[in-house]
């Protein structure tokens, strides 16, 4: 069924509907039948300060909105710095940091097992006191 098939105030409901997508989000979490919204729509219309909660839902939306622009500008930002960073970056120089990083892990690795190895053969055995059993 088109838009055209229905009712002239269905579909101006309609327009108000998607022109409010707070009061969408109401509905849905609510579980109000929207037969309710409509018939109170309908005796209160448009202007009344009951949907007002919903338009102002609306601009804080364009709010958050602007304010994804403007953190989408900022990533931007930071994305074509790093970028710029990159570009003048040795990358040589980075391979051989990172091979130093990586023999200064290894290194760390083999003295904690050696560690380990000691503490295992230096733990005393209770074998002795058995002998001297009655």
């Amino acid at each position: 069924m088109s838009d055209q098939d229905l009712h002239p105030s269905v579909s101006a409901f309609k327009q108000f509907i998607n022109k409010h997508p707070q009061l969408i989000k109401e509905v849905r979490k609510s579980g109000k039948p929207w037969q309710d919204i409509y018939e109170k729509w309908v005796l209160l219309g448009d202007d009344d300060p009951y949907w007002d909660k919903f338009k102002q839902a609306d601009e804080d939306n364009i709010e958050n909105k602007s304010k994804d622009n403007q953190s989408n500008e900022n990533n931007k930002e930071l994305f074509s710095q790093l970028l710029k960073m990159t570009e003048s970056m040795d990358l040589e120089k980075v391979q051989r940091q990172m091979e130093q990083f990586s023999s200064s892990i290894s290194t760390i690795q083999e003295i904690i097992s050696q560690f380990k190895q000691t503490k295992d053969t230096k733990q005393p055995t209770n074998e002795r006191m058995g002998w001297f059993r009655d």
